[in-house]
């Protein structure tokens, strides 16, 4: 199987994607589509299709629960918001994060040793 550079960029969003969500929820509770758009400014393109699953996922895992909001436009809206196990979850990632940043600038800064 040939290894494409797709195929890796892919890889690497889906593991950094839980990372993003948790961050954008760490500042305040938003609904999905507020998250939508915050992934979207970030150049990160993410459908719906591809983010409820995620938040489902991230909720049975105890790190994110919600509450409905009464909206003025339409039915209320699912607010997400981080719980303690999401913030200790979401401080793990970081550090992992730091530790991978690390260790690819110090690849990269290497002298070439010829």
């Amino acid at each position: 199987m040939s290894m494409n550079s797709e195929n890796i960029k892919s890889q690497m969003r889906k593991g950094y994607l839980e990372f993003c969500i948790l961050l954008i929820l760490e500042k305040k509770p938003a609904y999905a589509s507020d998250i939508l758009n915050e992934l979207k400014a970030a150049k990160l393109i993410v459908v719906e299709g591809t983010l409820y699953p995620l938040l489902t996922r991230l909720k049975n895992s105890g790190y994110l629960d919600y509450n409905w909001i009464e909206s003025l436009q339409g039915p209320p809206r699912k607010y997400y918001e981080l719980t303690e196990n999401g913030k200790q979850f979401l401080s793990e990632i970081e550090e992992a994060w730091q530790e991978i940043k690390n260790v690819v600038e110090h690849i990269k800064q290497q002298p070439n040793n010829e």
